[in-house]
């Protein structure tokens, strides 16, 4: 029996390569498709020595061309993960329209581009598992990327409603702060301060999403649709005001 067909975008390292590792590690034979080339493949085959099955594309994700290519050598998908996405930070009177149309097309258009494609290849039972924010509650110093996964949220519920006549459930994963690259270039100081805030005492890791990605994609989660999961630590509790 062939293996079920997992694409997971933007997952060359972080929390994209930790969703592919849990997926494969669950049977999926898992696409990893990224700019970074070099970096998808290295995350490809540290998959496959662990005895999983997965290979990497190269992928521009707003690049509609490109999905198309993509998606025709996959075949019929049946899980889609779209988690790649930009963010940076700017002083709300510093923003400019360009930066707004450059979080959006990366975080939220070609996040649907690359859904109404891989919905025309998914069967009764696929899922879609979008990642958002816990930053849509409201955020300082990136109003950019907090209205775009804002509206990745709107599109995961529309998307649930379109695509529920087909069996296809859509659902988001809203992680807090997570332990990344990204967060390395803090200083002790700055970390510990961020702990603080969490009720549970800890900073989140990639694979606390890729657990709650994988439990999204499994048959047990075929009467939930249109959900936003924020995975947070219970920062979500006392609201939102930057990370």
């Amino acid at each position: 029996m062939a293996k079920p067909i997992a694409l997971v975008t933007g997952a060359a390292a972080g929390i994209g390569a930790a969703i592919a590792e849990r997926l494969a590690a669950d049977g999926y034979r898992v696409c990893i498709a990224d700019r970074a080339a070099g970096p998808a493949e290295a995350t490809a085959d540290a998959i496959r020595k662990a005895g999983g099955d997965a290979f990497a594309e190269a992928l521009d994700i707003t690049d509609e061309i490109a999905q198309a290519a993509l998606l025709q050598r996959l075949g019929e998908l049946d899980v889609l993960v779209n988690n790649a996405g930009i963010f940076d930070v700017k002083d709300f009177f510093e923003l400019t329209a360009d930066d707004f149309r450059r979080m959006y097309e990366i975080n939220t258009v070609a996040m649907f581009t690359l859904s109404r494609n891989a919905a025309t290849r998914m069967a009764k039972g696929a899922r879609i598992v979008n990642i958002a924010s816990r930053a849509m509650l409201g955020a300082r110093h990136y109003a950019h990327y907090v209205s775009s996964k804002a509206a990745v949220v709107g599109l995961t519920r529309a998307m649930a409603l379109e695509l529920a006549p087909r069996g296809i459930s859509v659902n988001a994963v809203a992680p807090g702060v997570i332990e990344t690259q990204m967060l390395k270039a803090r200083s002790d100081t700055n970390l510990d301060g961020l702990r603080a805030l969490q009720p549970l005492g800890r900073l989140g890791v990639p694979e606390d999403i890729a657990r709650t990605v994988a439990f999204l994609a499994a048959p047990e989660a075929d009467f939930i649709t249109g959900q936003i999961l924020l995975v947070d630590g219970g920062r979500s509790l006392g609201g939102a005001t930057g990370i």
